[in-house]
């Protein structure tokens, strides 16, 4: 049978964990709850979104019980960022996995047999070897955790063969609680994970999938890299990812943004392992600002203070982009998600699907781009659409944190317009792509254009009061709605579809969300500063320069001391003593005796206003 209830952990035992470990007064959602269940002895399946605090669910019970938490997580080389966040809290952290060297696998392995352990993260591959499961049996466990739980069922976005071992959790120590944690899982995969892992009427924490702290924009997507410098100019000195979809366009892209000055490094699974790792490390410990990466980058990282992600191709699926945008703001300060939308980029993404020789994962793919392609030329809000593409209603009318509810985006008619560019295409018989039907509406004299006669066309230079930009746009507008269709191949043509009926003669109005331009001013100033904190800047850049120095001192990364968010409150409250800085988030009684003096100093020779 599981552990009996502990009636001795009561409310109170808990908050005061929570502040002398973690340095916080209050929970965020769902994680009193999770926290209860494993110390009440139940069983757990938790759905809490990347940055929810998944973390202190099974941290903070492992510290207040009696013998070593076993955490099960995918990833080696998260495994030692997991345990330096870990230990910077006081909590007694180790893993074992095959990067550790002799000696330093003998160290752990005495701590855990000695109960020196509060927690100890495995890989699946570790757990599956008969020793390891014989010396399960012999120890203290209070708990086993496994993270990124939906790895364990067929029907989860990330199957891995390696975890089904994990079913024989049970066997091996029936007398334990049995925690699953993942960020995304459907009915199915809540099923599923619930019977392998054969978990005793668990508790089930389903957090909202709304991570208020971001912020979420749609950008026609421009040629040339004059677009994304300009974007990238808005955050000076801040981390970020910049998603790429192919390992070519990564190189492309990273090469150029050195060249303009930005500390900028690639990562692909097609680099050398080495140096994979090295721009890794770099970004990590702040010494790079922006990684460029294919979706092969994420997983392995758990950053707190990455404060942007753009996606600068279009996403695979609405789950691709909830999960790589997830990992902007995990220490809960703001953080923007700004995607370059163009339907240009859909024979790219086209080209990975159509490889796929599994005829349902394709048309599921097909399915999911799709979707993607709803959500960025749609004109309601962001937010709304993502919830409820997770079954979550939003209650508000108003986010307030997306380009749609912001008002940087307005719906314009264009139906005379549309019904130009329908015109056009059909009166060249749908033999050119849209480059040149552009061409021929803004009046462009190219030797194409004059070639062929198009320039005695009654169309031509019809639409040269809008400009090439909005055309494009509109274009896109159209593919996306179905209106129009572009074929295959290498010069692809776009044609009209049964929808250009209801526009050319039915009637059908055409709407296009037109990004207002002005962008700059007090809203954008007051959004890159977490929770609006009135940060005093030059404060908060001497604090991160501390930060990082300390952290290179102790070979950790600089989040590990403090979080950005933590950094913001010192800066806006300037504490002058340990009292005044335990008051602060994120600084708990460990970290106050490591770093307080230090940084107390910084703050008192800075001087008062």
């Amino acid at each position: 049978m599981p552990n009996s209830p502990l009636s001795s952990f009561d409310d109170a035992g808990m908050h005061d964990a929570l502040q002398r470990v973690f340095g916080f007064r209050s929970f965020r959602p769902n994680q009193q709850e999770a926290v209860t269940a494993l110390l009440d002895g139940r069983d757990l399946l938790a759905v809490m979104p990347t940055g929810g605090g998944k973390s202190l669910c099974y941290q903070l019970p492992a510290v207040m019980l009696p013998g070593t938490a076993l955490v099960v997580s995918p990833l080696i080389s998260l495994m030692k960022d997991q345990v330096d966040g870990a230990r910077a809290n006081g909590i007694r952290a180790a893993c074992l996995n095959s990067a550790l060297l002799p000696d330093e696998r003998s160290s752990v392995m005495r701590d855990l047999l000695d109960g020196a352990l509060d927690l100890l993260y495995v890989a699946p591959e570790r757990f599956a070897l008969d020793h390891f499961q014989e010396l399960l049996g012999r120890l203290q466990i209070s708990m086993a955790v496994i993270d990124e739980a939906h790895c364990i069922s067929e029907w989860g976005h990330d199957f891995r063969p390696d975890y089904l071992a994990l079913s024989a959790i049970r066997d091996v120590r029936p007398d334990i609680p049995v925690a699953a944690f993942t960020a995304t899982a459907t009915g199915n995969v809540r099923q599923d994970i619930a019977q392998r892992l054969g978990l005793r009427d668990p508790v089930l924490v389903r957090a909202s999938f709304d991570r208020p702290n971001l912020w979420y924009e749609v950008r026609g997507k421009e040629s040339g890299d004059s677009q994304l410098v300009s974007i990238l100019k808005e955050f000076p000195g801040q981390a970020g990812i910049v998603y790429r979809t192919s390992r070519k366009s990564v190189n492309d892209t990273a090469a150029m943004l050195v060249k303009r000055g930005f500390r900028a490094l690639p990562y692909h699974a097609g680099l050398p392992d080495g140096e994979r790792q090295r721009n890794q490390d770099a970004f990590i410990r702040d010494e790079a600002d922006i990684v460029v990466a294919t979706v092969a980058f994420g997983m392995g990282i758990d950053k707190s203070n990455v404060r942007f992600v753009i996606h600068a191709d279009l996403p695979r699926s609405i789950e691709s982009y909830y999960q790589e945008t997830g990992r902007a703001g995990r220490d809960g300060g703001d953080a923007r998600c700004i995607m370059l939308f163009s339907t240009g980029d859909i024979p790219r993404v086209r080209f990975f699907i159509d490889a796929m020789l599994d005829e349902e994962e394709r048309a599921r793919a097909l399915s999911g781009l799709s979707k993607v392609v709803a959500f960025g030329s749609a004109a309601v809000c962001r937010r709304r659409m993502l919830l409820e593409h997770f079954g979550e209603a939003y209650p508000k009318e108003n986010c307030a944190t997306c380009d749609v509810c912001l008002g940087t985006k307005e719906v314009t008619e264009c139906t005379t317009e549309a019904k130009m560019l329908l015109s056009a295409i059909i009166r060249t018989d749908s033999r050119f792509g849209a480059g040149h039907i552009v061409d021929i509406l803004v009046g462009a004299d190219t030797q194409k254009v004059r070639e062929l006669g198009h320039d005695r066309l009654k169309l031509y230079g019809a639409g040269k009061g809008h400009g090439r930009i909005f055309w494009r746009r509109l274009l896109d507008e159209l593919l996306a709605r179905k209106v129009l269709a572009k074929s295959e191949g290498l010069y692809p043509v776009v044609y009209p579809l049964e929808g250009a009926v209801g526009i050319l003669k039915e009637g059908e109005k055409v709407e296009m969300v037109r990004v207002v331009e002005k962008r700059q001013g007090k809203t954008d100033a007051k959004r890159l500063s977490p929770d609006g904190l009135p940060a005093d800047r030059e404060l908060f850049e001497r604090l991160r320069a501390l930060r990082k120095q300390l952290a290179d001192e102790q070979g950790v990364p600089p989040y590990v001391v403090f979080s950005d968010r933590t950094l913001h409150e010192m800066a806006s409250r300037k504490p002058l003593t340990p009292g005044e800085m335990l008051e602060i988030p994120g600084v708990g009684q460990t970290k106050l005796a490591r770093y307080a003096e230090a940084f107390l100093a910084l703050i008192a020779g800075a001087g008062l206003p």
